[in-house]
């Protein structure tokens, strides 16, 4: 960071701590006050309606996320409170907002909000259905290539980052000491929660800008079914040292065909507001890897009862005090497919820059191009052209739900396959989804035509000039 960048800091850490005092001392008075300079602070990186339903919320104090708000200065340690709102706000929000929007025009190419990178290949698991316990432990990046990724983002103005795998925490020292040197940025490992520590626990705190979201699924049976036998109590129990050390946490869920109920469920979800959760992140089941069995997408009876499940869990006078996303389900919300570095891309732990976590195919690694060569390099330019891929959100996916699109996308720019032990075609790959896509697309366009949806404020590239006069000309 500049001096300036530090000072601006500094300024805002010292307003900070006044204003979590003044709010410990009347929550529900108080927190009005401190939403108005949270407002001020992110500078508009949120729409206005979002901020006035919340300051309704506190104001009648009879609302799942004034619940929320309380449960979160009940149990977050002050200094990872304060240095996760100095990230969001200061760092992704306000200098990271506009450096993304401004760049996406300079380069005209996407420019992502996220990074999701892998550390390593290793884990400690073997989850059915997961392509991590095919990759073997051979796979790593380097300290100073993980440093160097975050370098380039934050000089395009990405400020947050996500570490998956594998299992990241066999990384856990050289993670703390990227959050420590990126004060300004925030942080997130997936974790199967197995090598939660107190010694962690408290390089966490100590650092206060990164949080964790451990995989659980449902019950300890659905749970063990599919993860291992113990692996419920494990999560359980580092759940339970991470509320007592203050730290911030949440829960990564995969829903598939055999637990989508259980995942769903109000005794689940109760037991996880119990532990101090405060978020859940929510995934489709993808049938990635050669062990991976389709038979475990959930069908469309199922895929349309987590649609409605999900806006019963996010419900402010009747749902639960969490904050739920579901990555395949609310693409709604974020105008369709966010992959290709439209607000998020995937480094494995060879290296190679992938469109999305689930979509492993590549033509740049950041061991031989900058990221910005990666985001400008012909498939990640076929996903800004192609975005998106469904004009019913309800069909985001270019792989799940429009496995043509991913085909398409692969032969025309000679993406390679990055499976990390053996090739996997984008023919094998999607031959696994056209089943799902055709019997879930007449039930999304029912759904999408009975139902209203948000706007949300994106820009493909079929609106920006050069795309409106090429699609004009095809059109022609």
């Amino acid at each position: 960071m500049t001096i300036k960048e530090k000072a601006e800091r500094a300024a805002a850490g010292a307003t900070l701590d006044g204003l979590l005092k003044y709010v410990d001392k009347n929550p529900q008075e108080n927190m009005v006050k401190l939403l108005d300079i949270s407002e001020k602070l992110l500078g508009g990186t949120f729409p206005k309606h979002y901020i006035d339903a919340m300051r309704e919320a506190i104001i009648k104090g009879d609302n799942v996320y004034y619940q929320l708000g309380l449960s979160i200065l009940k149990d977050l340690d002050r200094g990872v409170l304060k240095k996760m709102l100095l990230a969001m706000g200061l760092g992704a929000g306000i200098k990271g907002t506009k450096a993304v929007r401004e760049n996406r025009e300079i380069y005209k190419c996407n420019i992502p909000f996220l990074i999701l990178m892998d550390p390593t290949s290793a884990c400690n698991c073997k989850c059915e259905g997961c392509w991590a316990a095919e990759y073997g432990h051979k796979n790593s990046l380097t300290y100073d290539e993980m440093a160097s990724v975050v370098s380039q983002c934050k000089e395009l103005g990405t400020h947050l980052f996500m570490f998956t795998g594998g299992e990241p925490l066999i990384r856990k020292d050289d993670i703390i000491k990227l959050c420590e040197e990126n004060p300004d940025c925030a942080f997130l490992a997936y974790t199967n929660g197995t090598l939660v520590d107190e010694k962690f626990c408290d390089e966490m705190v100590r650092v206060g800008n990164i949080a964790l979201a451990l995989s659980i699924e449902g019950d300890e049976g659905s749970n063990d079914a599919r993860r291992g036998e113990g692996m419920y109590q494990k999560v359980i129990d580092a759940m339970a040292l991470l509320r007592q050390k203050g730290c911030l946490y949440g829960m990564s869920v995969c829903y598939t065909s055999q637990n989508i109920e259980k995942v769903t469920s109000d005794e689940f979800l109760d037991k996880m507001v119990d532990l101090g959760v405060k978020f859940g992140l929510y995934f489709n089941y993808m049938p990635v890897g050669h062990d991976a069995p389709p038979e475990l997408i959930p069908t469309p009876d199922q895929r349309e009862y987590m649609y409605r499940r999900m806006r019963e869990m996010r419900n402010t006078k009747t749902g639960k005090p969490m904050f739920f996303m579901d990555f395949q389900g609310d693409g709604e919300y974020v105008g369709g497919c966010i992959a290709g570095g439209r607000n998020y891309f995937h480094i494995n732990s060879a290296g190679d820059m992938e469109p999305c976590v689930f979509i492993h195919f590549s033509d740049s690694n950041i061991r031989t191009h900058t990221i910005l060569e990666g985001l400008k390099n012909p498939l990640f330019m076929a996903f800004r052209h192609d975005q998106p891929f469904n004009n019913n959100h309800m069909r985001p996916c270019p792989m799940l739900e429009n496995p043509d699109c991913l085909r398409s996308i692969v032969k025309r720019t000679g993406a390679k396959s990055t499976n990390l032990i053996e090739e996997e075609t984008a023919e094998m790959l999607c031959s696994k989804c056209d089943k799902f896509a055709r019997e879930w697309a007449p039930r999304a366009e029912e759904i999408w035509n009975s139902t209203s949806h948000p706007n949300p404020k994106t820009q493909y590239y079929r609106d920006t000039p050069e795309g409106r006069a090429e699609f004009a000309n095809k059109a022609e």
